[in-house]
């Protein structure tokens, strides 16, 4: 996949004369060595263009609560972003992706002009293959009886775990994603949660059917099960039909791209929207 990601990456990067600066975020249980490869990409392309490839939270530290990643992190790109009045562009990969997502709705003045959320679980995540080395013995099932507690709560897998069978528990105990999602009412602001994503010029989703982590993949576009475990499309749910964090505002002026491509080339896809 990592060939004609680049290419689409690039690709989005390259419709200008001056490119702005571009941050990366990992994902999880990685570091900023998985984000090398885009980041060299970018350069040899488009010399001259300024990549930050963000250090925080990496390896076991990615398990962090997601709310402190998201404030701890957001004081760097804050720092970045104060450096650039013309704006600057952002790349998220896997976890990195929401909480990429989450620091723009957070942060009503920021200066983000396009986001490329690169296989991130926007709309949850119910699967559990890539989490039985760090968590032995859990169950698809019964994960739930961990992830919505006090103390599964205390990690990012458990602040995002949409279990589509359990979701009363999940509006109960998910002190994350149904409030970025706008989902229940909250004491953070809706209205700049939105808002903040309708700021953007250009906000791009990439998953496949290959992505052997995120689950289901269309959750990497807002996709996801129904209470009967049939995935649904984004655009038939609530999300974007009640246009609860803007995607339907976005997607009417043109300014949202859903992209599903072949995960055996993920990085290139996603150049062809980075650098303007």
């Amino acid at each position: 996949m990592k060939c004609s990601i680049l290419i689409i990456i690039l690709n989005y990067l390259s419709h200008a004369l001056t490119y702005k600066p571009v941050i990366l975020l990992h994902g999880i249980l990685t570091g900023y060595e998985s984000m090398e490869l885009i980041k060299s990409r970018i350069e040899e392309k488009h010399p001259g263009t300024v990549v930050y490839n963000i250090e925080q939270f990496e390896g076991w530290s990615s398990l962090e609560n997601m709310w402190y990643q998201v404030s701890e992190i957001g004081k760097e790109i804050k720092n970045i972003t104060d450096k650039y009045s013309h704006g600057v562009n952002f790349i998220g990969y896997s976890q990195g992706a929401l909480l990429a997502r989450t620091l723009l709705q957070a942060n009503p003045d920021h200066n983000i002009h396009r986001f490329i959320s690169l296989s991130g679980p926007q709309a949850g995540q119910y699967g559990t293959q890539f989490l039985h080395f760090y968590f032995p013995g859990l169950a698809l099932k019964t994960a739930f009886e961990l992830f919505y507690s006090r103390v599964g709560q205390h990690t990012s897998v458990g602040n995002y775990w949409n279990d589509p069978y359990h979701k009363e528990l999940y509006f109960n105990y998910s002190q994350y994603l149904p409030y970025v999602n706008n989902e229940i009412k909250s004491n953070r602001s809706q209205h700049d949660f939105k808002n903040s994503l309708t700021k953007l010029d250009l906000l791009v989703l990439i998953g496949g059917p290959d992505d052997n982590v995120i689950t289901p993949w269309q959750s990497s576009l807002f996709g996801y099960f129904d209470e009967n475990g049939t995935v649904i499309n984004f655009m038939n749910r609530n999300i974007y039909k009640d246009d609860t964090i803007g995607l339907k505002t976005l997607n009417k002026k043109g300014k949202l791209k859903v992209l599903t491509v072949s995960w055996s080339q993920p990085f290139y896809v996603a150049y062809k929207y980075v650098c303007l």
